[in-house]
């Protein structure tokens, strides 16, 4: 089973919320950073970089002092405060129609150590080490991770009873999604919610913070070994995590664009998909101006883009393995069949021909960029589902580079967790 404990946040006061709540550290660069940020804002802290003129290098020590300096200045200023006692949180992100509902919490890092918190992706160690200089330097989760757990029912009735009342906080970004954030401060309610994480969820999964995860468990073993002392009730043996049922949650699809047939001209490359797809032409300019972009209607069906026309590719039976976790999603079916076999791409990580376009963006920034001129082929895949990502997990398997798109996004600062 996990263990979990509440935690005194450090957060905005309710009237500066807005002004402090920023989009997280990975989702902008500098210059839309810069762009973004007000006077109170927390991307002064997880982006310092931007209080330079120009900007710095993001990885410079100056820039790591700043980021130290601004989170002391930002508490100094009242506008973050520590709450008086540990309590649990329930975070709600509200994208159209649909509303996930999270507690915010404290996860062991020894639970990430035993595999209990699973993963389904391979970190980098030179991101583990980034993300592991800020937790350090700062002594603080100054952002979430995003965990999954299976449904609990008597949870749930702890989620509907706390966002029965009025919200601490409650406001709708630039996106348009609405973010709502209670606080738990009943000892009673904070104990039963200790216990049923601790005897009846067996395990989180990672959806999003692969790396701030695992960079939290290492600056905590490093902070066990550097003190003789330690006791295994310390505050750095925990970290900061936002955890939401799985039927809370969807994936959205991560597409591919691509830069170059791999010498092939349009008419050969549509003969070479057909030994492995059913390829039909679906929309075209002659017909409706632009082309109007095709969706995936299921699994193994696939929407390609490729001089002005959109396709649907169909994989042919026998070209996937339906009782393979890994073998049966359609990201290994495109990699395996189209960019390895016939476009030459063999690792999604390093090869520059290749870019990813998250679902959020639609499927119009596909044809966009291929247009453009930019990109020669765009392709789009039906989005993995929960359960996929769980039984790949519980199986001990990695999915390949770029499966998952969990859209909303945490929002940072409204939150963070001190190591002392």
């Amino acid at each position: 089973m996990v263990r979990v404990k509440p935690f005194a946040a450090i957060r905005p006061p309710k009237d500066l919320v807005t002004e402090v709540a920023a989009p997280p550290y990975d989702v902008m660069n500098s210059r839309e950073a810069l762009a973004m940020a007000g006077e109170k804002s927390l991307l002064h802290i997880t982006r310092p970089e931007i209080d330079f003129d120009p900007i710095a290098d993001e990885h410079s020590q100056p820039v790591y002092d700043k980021a130290v300096e601004n989170f002391r200045l930002w508490k100094l200023r009242g506008w973050l405060v520590q709450d008086a006692k540990p309590q649990y949180y329930v975070y709600a992100q509200t994208m159209g129609m649909r509303t996930q509902y999270g507690f915010v919490l404290c996860a062991h890092i020894d639970d990430y150590a035993k595999g209990i918190i699973k993963k389904h992706e391979l970190t980098r160690k030179d991101k583990e080490d980034d993300r592991m200089v800020h937790v350090r330097i700062q002594n603080a989760n100054i952002e979430p991770v995003f965990f999954a757990y299976k449904d609990n029912a008597e949870l749930g009735a702890i989620i509907a009873d706390t966002v029965s009342g009025a919200p601490e906080y409650k406001f709708t970004d630039e996106n348009r999604f609405v973010h709502s954030f209670w606080v738990i401060a009943d000892d009673a309610v904070i104990d039963r919610i200790t216990r049923l994480f601790n005897t009846q969820v067996e395990a989180f999964y990672v959806a999003d913070g692969h790396h701030r995860t695992a960079a939290a468990a290492r600056v905590g073993a490093e902070k066990r070994a550097q003190n003789p002392h330690h006791t295994g009730e310390e505050e750095y043996n925990w970290f900061m995590a936002v955890c939401f049922p799985q039927s809370h949650l969807a994936i959205l699809d991560y597409n591919r664009v691509v830069k170059d047939l791999n010498g092939m001209d349009e008419r050969t490359f549509l003969r070479a998909l057909e030994e492995d797809f059913k390829v039909t032409l679906v929309s075209e300019p002659r017909y409706e101006r632009p082309a109007r972009p095709y969706e995936p209607a299921d699994l193994h069906n696939f929407s390609m883009y490729l001089g002005g026309k959109w396709y649907s590719l169909t994989a042919r039976e026998g070209r996937y393995d339906d009782e393979d976790p890994i073998g049966v999603l359609d990201v290994t079916i495109l990699s395996q069949l189209v960019l390895d076999k016939l476009l030459g791409i063999k690792d999604l990580r390093t090869d520059k021909r290749i870019d990813f376009v998250g679902g959020i963006r639609g499927l119009d920034e596909l044809s966009r960029r291929v247009d453009s001129g930019e990109m020669k082929v765009a392709f789009a895949l039906y989005p993995v589902s929960m359960d996929q990502l769980i039984r790949i997990a519980d199986t001990g398997n990695i999915m390949p580079p770029k499966t998952t798109w969990f859209e909303p996004k945490l929002r940072s600062g409204l939150a963070i967790h001190s190591l002392d």
